[in-house]
């Protein structure tokens, strides 16, 4: 790298970062400046602004502001208290926002589930959160009523949308609610260190934990991007991600709204749709996950590829392949590719599109930031300890586990944990570089080079991501087992050439002949689609240790080659709705890509 192209490097640095920290200074959670508060600030601020818009339906800033109003005062006549829990289980839709927003305004906390939730998953997220009530839309409400019939559970179910006979329905309830702002007195006593969203994430083992979102951690999520990207109320944010997820919900939202702009709402990503959509829109941005990019730059060419108006994109998981080719062919001059995680403290940011880097941290910045990288067992994935006791810092482009420093006294460093004290403890590292410190597992490999740039290497042990959502191998691992016939299962990742993160691959032993069709019927109904294995591997007994824990780094290296592996091998077809045998011809086929996995 030439003097200039140095110099360059640091100049976009440093201009991003301060603009970063301006948006950031106000932040307290100490104060009693909530999430809410900073939110109407906005409203009045751009109040004749276009706030939402989904299809030709348009929301002005005080459009938005009157129905969350209406969803507050709604809350209050039902008699919901200031802490109190709703469960808000909806697609994306123009009102989405409003909902938990309106919650916001008088202390009531909206639990965000995901909506490929379902079966004993959705249960125990509804349960877990402590919900009060349930609030579905329309397109989800029996994934919901058959919860609630097979648990016997008496909370009330209201849908948003158009509800059938029997179901209470939101959309008449607001209908004859005020759209007056109701008295900040109504949220007195909280500040922005407690809670006002919770968010699920699948952790290392079993089912999704409750991430405790604060006020001060929404609204850190909200601001951080919008110096890097210049936002301003002329922005437009297409917005294809899912509202329930921090990266869209939080950063994509507060991006655009906090800045005067207005968010495009989308059901559902579409590839064959997206240039067409951010033409019509008029979008200048819009958020993705890596796997998003792959599936555009792998559609054919289109007109409204060359009209589009976006200037800026968002988001994390974008790999190097995809990267250089998604901006010479899009050419989408700002690439702003973030790492985070919805309850964790480590946060980085690669501002200047260094390709294939989720954040950097030169040498003279290090002290701004509490992240640190340390080597870890191959086996185990615990950390190497020195003879001093303490865990050891890896060195330039050697991978190791990201922890992330707490520090309860700085929002940037503070770690909320879950719903669940033993699983916010498992999460803890202790005496890490000194008696008495204490760090956030991130659970994720990184290397960093001499420049200061981190890469994403791979999750730890017994996470992987696929379909850019992260799964568990413990709860696929129990569900796989409840189907007859089956005795013993391992779930691991394995890689696949031209897909990001790994795709879910199950050992098992069988007692008899397995009906695939039944297999896959059952995997539906018990698991959400990103969790379903993609491979099986029909052992006849099971690999394990000494002390009968299941063996995984020799399988997962063994990956799903017929030619490496002599047991039977079967990959998921998804258009079939059943697993097919996975012959040295398939096994060719997915490599090329003319099998879709």
């Amino acid at each position: 790298m030439g003097l200039f192209a140095a110099i360059r490097r640091e100049y976009i640095f440093i201009t991003a970062m301060r603009a970063t920290l301006a948006r950031l200074k106000h932040i307290d959670p100490d104060s009693d400046f909530l999430l809410p508060d900073e939110m109407e600030l906005a409203v009045d601020r751009f109040y004749d602004n276009t706030a939402f818009t989904e299809g030709e339906r348009h929301w002005t800033f005080g459009e938005f502001d009157a129905c969350a109003n209406r969803v507050a005062n709604w809350a209050v006549a039902q008699g919901y208290q200031a802490g109190d829990t709703i469960a808000l289980f909806s697609q994306n839709r123009l009102d989405y926002v409003a909902i938990w927003y309106g919650l916001s305004k008088v202390g009531v906390i909206t639990a965000l589930l995901n909506t490929a939730l379902v079966g004993n998953s959705l249960e125990h997220c509804i349960t877990v959160s402590g919900a009060r009530a349930v609030i579905s839309d329309e397109h989800l409400l029996d994934a919901v009523r058959a919860v609630k019939a097979q648990s016997g559970a008496t909370w009330p179910l209201w849908c948003a949308g158009a509800a059938p006979q029997g179901v209470l329905s939101l959309d008449e309830a607001l209908q004859d609610t005020p759209s007056e702002r109701p008295d900040r007195s109504r949220r007195a006593g909280f500040l922005a260190g407690d809670v006002v969203l919770k968010m699920f994430t699948s952790g290392t083992t079993g089912l999704p934990k409750a991430a405790l979102v604060t006020h001060a951690r929404a609204q850190r999520y909200m601001n951080t991007f919008s110096g890097a990207v210049r936002a301003g109320p002329k922005d437009r944010m297409l917005m294809v991600l899912p509202l329930y997820h921090a990266t869209g919900g939080l950063c994509g939202v507060g991006t655009a709204l906090l800045t005067g702009g207005a968010v495009v709402v989308e059901r559902r990503f579409s590839a064959t749709r997206f240039w067409d959509e951010a033409v019509r829109s008029g979008a200048t941005m819009f958020m993705y996950v890596g796997e998003l990019c792959r599936f555009l730059v792998n559609t054919p060419e289109t007109p409204a590829e060359h009209r589009h108006k976006i200037r800026a994109m968002i988001g994390n998981g974008l790999r190097p392949d995809v990267w250089v080719r998604f901006r010479e062919r899009f050419r989408i001059r700002k690439i702003v590719e973030f790492y985070g995680a919805t309850e964790g403290n480590v946060g980085l940011m690669n501002v200047d599109g260094q390709v294939g880097a989720i954040g950097r941290i030169p040498w003279y910045a290090r002290k701004y930031f509490n992240v640190e990288l340390i080597r870890l067992d191959p086996e185990t994935f615990e950390p190497l300890r020195g003879p001093d006791g303490f865990c050891q810092r890896t060195a330039v482009n050697e991978p190791g586990e990201a922890l992330g420093r707490i520090d309860p006294h700085d929002s940037r460093y503070r770690f909320d944990g879950y719903g669940s004290r033993d699983e916010t403890q498992k999460k803890l590292l202790r005496d890490v570089f000194e008696k008495g410190d204490v760090y956030f597992r991130t659970g994720d490999l990184m290397r960093r080079d001499r420049h200061g740039y981190y890469y994403f290497v791979d999750r730890v042990g017994d996470t992987f991501r696929w379909m850019a959502e992260n799964v568990s191998t413990n709860e696929v691992a129990e569900a796989f087992a409840a189907f007859p016939g089956i005795s013993q299962v391992n779930v691991y990742g394995v890689a696949v050439p031209g897909y990001d993160g790994r795709a879910g691959m199950a050992a098992y032993v069988a007692q008899g002949k397995i009906d695939f069709h039944k297999l896959y019927a059952y995997l539906a109904d018990s698991l959400p689609a990103f969790a379903i294995p993609v491979f099986l591997r029909q052992q006849k007994a099971a690999q394990t240790t000494d002390t009968f824990k299941f063996r995984k780094v020799e399988l997962v290296k063994e990956g799903f080659d017929p030619d490496v592996i002599s047991d039977p091998l079967y990959v998921l077809d998804r258009a079939a709705q059943t697993y097919l045998p996975l012959t040295r011809t398939l096994y060719r086929q997915i490599l090329s890509g003319k099998f879709r996995l």
